[in-house]
């Protein structure tokens, strides 16, 4: 019988290439196939996957590569985003700056998928903050929403800051400096300047990592606190 298809082998996203090729050493290998997966880089004692978005679909992958390897995953955010707008032909017709500057805290958003692959010894992952472009086509059938501006293709300007997860500790230091000792959500999304979702999905992944523990309630609010000890200091998101 004539094996399958390896898992991972569809077309790659420009971001995705873009981000590969910077990251590589010198000795790594790409595209490897591994436990019957597509692996984007390969060195000495170490796989590395690049994901920019939708690790929900990483789960069965990670989990049998974890099984006899050390696995890093490399997940970019937009520190800074340049918006092109071309048209049906891709002439240009504008760029300019978006206003939203993303932080190290938005990986929260994906990392809901598996929060407790961080306490997972032979697991660690990479955040790129990053400057990029986004292009977006004009098609009102695909994207109503967004008055018909499709986002075509990301792609990589440069890394401005690498911090790398390995750790409950090293998760919880995501928490914002300024954040009080006692907290519910709504005081944390005010601090990050984020949606109260994605300061929920943050207390959800730090408490499956027993980085924060509820101490009570203020009203129908669950109320957080980091357990004290070494390795637990706050840090900047």
């Amino acid at each position: 019988m004539a094996a399958g298809p390896l898992v991972g082998t569809l077309g790659e996203k420009p971001l995705h290439h873009d981000i590969k090729y910077w990251y590589a050493d010198g000795g790594d290998r790409v595209e490897v196939p591994v436990e019957g997966f597509v692996v984007d880089l390969v060195r000495p004692g170490l796989l590395i996957e690049i994901q920019t978005r939708g690790f929900s679909s990483m789960k069965r992958k990670l989990n049998t590569l974890l099984a006899r390897h050390a696995v890093r995953v490399v997940h970019p955010i937009a520190s800074d985003m340049w918006i092109l707008k071309v048209d049906e032909t891709g002439e240009l017709l504008s760029r300019r700056k978006s206003p939203r500057r993303g932080m190290a805290a938005d990986l929260f958003s994906e990392l809901v998928a598996f929060p407790e692959l961080i306490a997972h010894p032979r697991f660690s992952l990479e955040v790129l903050l990053v400057q990029e472009e986004q292009v977006r086509r004009h098609d009102p059938a695909r994207a109503w929403r967004r008055r018909g501006w499709v986002v075509e293709e990301r792609r990589l300007l440069g890394v401005t800051r690498r911090l790398v997860i390995d750790s409950a500790p090293t998760l919880a230091n995501l928490l914002p400096a300024e954040l009080p000792a006692e907290f519910t959500t709504a005081e944390l999304a005010q601090v990050l300047g984020r949606p109260r979702r994605l300061a929920q999905q943050m207390a959800y992944c730090l408490r499956r990592v027993r980085a924060i523990e509820v101490i009570g309630k203020d009203g129908n609010a669950l109320v957080y606190a980091r357990p004290a000890g070494p390795g637990l200091g706050r840090g900047n998101g």
